[in-house]
Order: C-alpha cells, then sequence, then structure tokens
C-alpha cells in the first residue's frame, strides 16, 4: 500500500469577520438548567435522557474575511439552525458570536436591526418573493424598509438586476419567471444593501440539476466580483467542493470536522466525515499547492504547475514526464514549491473508492 499523501492545514488569511464559541442551541424546557446542570457540556446522552434536542452542541467556529465557508450536513444535522444563530434569527441558548468584533448576542432590536441592514444579505431555499411586486419592486424592498428614496433605490435595483443577468425583466411579476430567475432576483435583492457578510441557507436545493449547475456559476462569478464573506449552507457534498474555501461538517448538531475541500477528502478527521468522502474522486477535488512541499534549495526544471490545479487536470502532463518533481508555481506564477511526481501519480490512479 503506498504512503498516505499529507496535505498542508488550511488556515484563515483574514482575521475572523464572524467568531462563534462554546455555541449552543437547546430546544425543551429550561435548557440553560440542562447546561448548567453538565457544567456547560452535556453529553449527547444526557441530552436525549432529558427529552431535549441539541439542535446546535457546542460549536466553535470562525470565518475570515472574503472566505466562502460552506456548511454542511444531512437532514437534521443542525446547519440551517447554526447560520440562524448566526444571524439571530434564532436566539442561541448559550456561547459567544462576534461579528467584526461586536457582540451579536448583545444587541438590543435596534442595534440587532442595525446590524442586519449596514452588514447582513440572506437568501433561503424559499424564494419569498412578494407575488404582487415586480421584480425591480422585490429588489428594491430592503431599500424602501431602509427608507431610501425611491429614485436612488430604483438605481441601486437596477445595478443588482443587471448584475444577475436579469436586464429586461424588471418589470416580469414573479409567476412570469423560471425557478432559477425566481432564485437570482433573492440574490439580487440580498445584495441590494451592499452586505459585508452573506448568508445563503440552501439557495439552490429547490433547482432542477441543470439549473443548479447554471446557479452555481453564477455564484462563483458574483463571488469573484463581490469579496463578500459568505456562510453558505447545503446538504450536497459535491456543491460543497465547488463552491468552499473551506467546508464545516455537521452531524447531530455538532460539527465534526473544519477544513479546506483538499483536507477534507484526503484526511477525513471521523468515520462520519470519512463517509461523504469515501466515493469522492480524490484527483478531482485535490489540488497540486494541497501537496506541495517547500522548495528546500532545491532547483527544479520544467513547466510549473499552477497550484489551484487539480491532480486530475494535470494527468498529461505528470505522465508525460520522467522527473521526480515538478515546480509548482502560485497565483502570480511564482514557483514557491514541489510535488512529488509519484505520489501525485499514487493519486491520480488511486483505485475506484466504490
Amino acid at each position: 500500500m503506498a504512503a498516505p499523501i499529507r496535505v498542508k492545514e488550511g488556515a484563515l488569511t483574514e482575521d475572523p469577520v464572524i467568531r462563534c464559541k462554546h455555541l449552543w442551541k437547546i430546544y425543551g424546557p429550561a435548557p440553560e438548567e440542562l447546561l448548567r446542570a453538565h457544567g456547560g457540556a452535556p453529553s449527547p446522552e444526557a441530552v436525549r435522557e432529558s427529552g431535549h434536542v441539541a439542535a446546535v452542541r457546542d460549536v466553535s467556529i470562525e470565518i475570515g474575511k472574503g472566505e466562502l465557508l460552506v456548511v454542511m450536513g444531512l437532514s437534521g444535522s443542525g446547519k440551517s439552525t447554526l447560520v440562524r444563530c448566526l444571524s439571530r434569527l434564532v436566539e442561541a441558548t448559550a456561547g459567544e458570536i462576534e461579528v467584526e468584533g461586536e457582540d451579536l448576542r448583545a444587541l438590543d432590536e435596534k442595534g440587532l436591526i442595525r446590524m442586519r441592514r449596514q452588514k447582513m444579505g440572506m437568501v433561503f431555499q424559499n424564494f419569498a418573493l412578494l407575488p404582487h411586486r415586480t421584480v425591480l419592486e422585490n429588489v428594491a424592498f430592503p431599500l424602501e424598509m431602509r427608507g431610501q428614496g425611491r429614485h436612488e433605490r430604483r438605481d441601486r435595483a437596477m445595478e443588482v438586476i443587471k448584475l444577475v443577468g436579469l436586464e429586461g425583466r424588471e418589470e416580469h411579476f414573479p409567476r412570469e419567471l423560471s425557478g432559477g430567475q425566481q432564485q437570482r432576483v433573492g440574490i439580487a435583492r440580498s445584495l441590494a444593501i451592499e452586505p459585508d457578510i452573506w448568508f445563503l441557507d440552501e439557495p439552490f436545493s429547490a433547482l432542477d440539476p441543470l439549473i443548479r449547475r447554471e446557479m452555481q456559476d453564477e455564484f462563483l462569478r458574483l463571488r469573484e466580483i463581490l469579496k463578500k464573506t459568505i456562510v453558505f449552507i447545503t446538504h450536497d457534498f459535491d456543491e460543497a467542493l465547488r463552491l468552499a474555501d473551506r467546508i464545516a461538517i455537521m452531524y447531530d448538531g455538532a460539527v465534526e470536522q473544519v477544513d479546506t475541500p483538499d483536507r477534507i477528502v484526503m484526511e477525513p478527521a471521523t468515520e462520519y466525515v470519512g463517509r461523504f468522502t469515501h466515493e469522492i474522486s480524490k484527483a478531482r477535488v485535490v489540488h497540486a499547492r494541497a501537496l506541495a512541499e517547500p522548495l528546500d534549495g532545491r532547483i527544479v526544471d520544467g513547466k510549473a504547475v499552477p497550484g489551484d490545479a487539480t491532480i486530475a487536470s494535470l494527468g498529461r502532463q505528470l505522465i508525460g514526464t520522467d522527473a521526480e518533481y515538478l515546480p509548482v508555481a502560485d497565483s502570480a506564477g511564482v514557483v514557491d514549491g514541489v510535488i512529488n511526481r509519484m505520489r501525485a501519480l499514487e493519486l491520480l490512479f488511486a483505485e475506484d473508492p466504490s
């Protein structure tokens, strides 16, 4: 058996925009008493025996500026409750939540409204469009609630309608749009307030596969343009792998692992995470930078491989050379590491896990 390939651990490149510590959301009578009785950390068995439900269980996580964190898990894992706690649509039972250094749980109603109107955009699976308002009126609605003037909110709404590719449909009503177009309206409406933080809860899950793929493409395009800090909820592992900077996998209210897609696939932290990754083609997920080793003074000849290229995409180059190491270049084209060709080939030709 080949030696396991170790991959670099992902880390935040910016100071956290969102930070939560020991976050709990427990449903049932007097949940605070349950926490106190167990020193702030009841076991899953203790929660069940008490008749409570821990929808979010002792979650600590940080999200960096401009990062796209995908939170995923099966139905009932707690992912949607977590994002609602992070936006305070649901009140957490215990724990800390900071947004840009501000204590979210300490805000009064006025402060919370200010935070949401100025910093947060939200998109949910249910588009919740106003049926008797046009696309333009739906997109401008949060600006109307903010008290902006008619002309100002119309101009801003038209900007984001164009951004999401709905120009020419601004006078249509929701019933006149396809599912994908309705979702674009929901996205445009959330962007109208120019949020720094964008929460999306399974926004594409109601769409058919072809439209879903198109919306993922559109989402990646918008992400590149807008540079938002994004928390994206999904139950689709392929979607998570395609979109995420890091992935948080949840089970039974707890976060099992938070890491880059490369490490999630190569080094699942728990048996549960391993079941998600078992049938994934690792070569199509793992990037050259994840296998890169330091140069350590080595001079490596040959064409450099891009660090953001997957091992699968490098198949021809890996097979077409006898070199022991291949240089790896960063996004600026500067060689900053090497990959061991044989290790990359082992990953490329790994047995089908199924």
